[in-house]
């Protein structure tokens, strides 16, 4: 998958690492970027194509598949954290973390695969999270969606190989945006994450883990919970 000449398309471009993907794409050569937004009105990227797009709407997103039938790249940006427990938090702000992080990006990747097959099969990216693998008090809600969007990555990528579809998984821990303004906690470039991204796009691989968060989370998915969450041992 090349950046140059791609026909690209942004969920959430209108600020943070969506922003930063639109921009990267157009700096990198795409020959199209749309930037989606469910408020289009807040995407400010010069050479950019602006789309109305809430990926919560099937029809918002039949609406911008049938707008933008030439896309080669998809980028699937868009998300929310409500910083929301599952036992104690607000369950109708749980369920919109799952409606925009899992069916959300469901809806977005149903609606493209027929678009992306008919353009040669072209490339999917995910943007994930190091809390796929880790769940974290304050935010578990999140952790949650993530862990089913990986899950969901790992599946459309098996659907979708038979068109010629890449589907890349892009895991991050903090990074400077506004979702994560109020955690005091070191914090990744979003320029540099999104670069990873759309070099192991070109690169065709299915999986970047962008910083060592990531990576180190990743390689303790087979240890024994007490290694992730000790203090419930020390609970116990």
């Amino acid at each position: 998958m090349k950046i140059s000449g791609s026909i690209a398309l942004v969920t959430g471009a209108n600020r943070g690492m969506g922003r930063h993907f639109a921009q990267q794409l157009l700096d990198r050569g795409a020959a199209k970027v749309y930037a989606t937004a469910r408020n289009p009105e807040l995407v400010d990227i010069p050479g950019a194509q602006v789309l109305r797009l809430d990926i919560t709407d099937p029809v918002s997103v039949a609406a911008a598949a049938r707008a933008a039938q030439d896309v080669t790249l998809l980028i699937n940006n868009a998300g929310i954290s409500t910083y929301q427990n599952l036992v104690a938090g607000d369950l109708q702000k749980i369920r919109l973390e799952m409606d925009t992080h899992y069916f959300g990006t469901l809806n977005v990747v149903r609606a493209f695969a027929p678009v992306l097959a008919g353009n040669g099969g072209g490339a999917v990216l995910n943007l994930l999270s190091a809390l796929s693998w880790l769940s974290y008090d304050g935010a578990n809600a999140y952790s949650a969606a993530k862990a089913a969007e990986w899950s969901l990555t790992n599946g459309i990528r098996l659907e979708l190989a038979g068109q010629g579809t890449v589907v890349t998984g892009l895991h991050v821990g903090s990074v400077d945006t506004d979702m994560m303004a109020g955690w005091d906690v070191e914090k990744n470039d979003p320029a540099e994450v999104v670069r990873a991204g759309l070099d192991g796009v070109e690169a065709g691989k299915l999986e970047v883990l962008a910083d060592d968060a990531s990576t180190q989370l990743k390689a303790a998915l087979s240890a024994d919970p007490s290694v992730l969450y000790p203090q419930v041992v020390s609970a116990a």
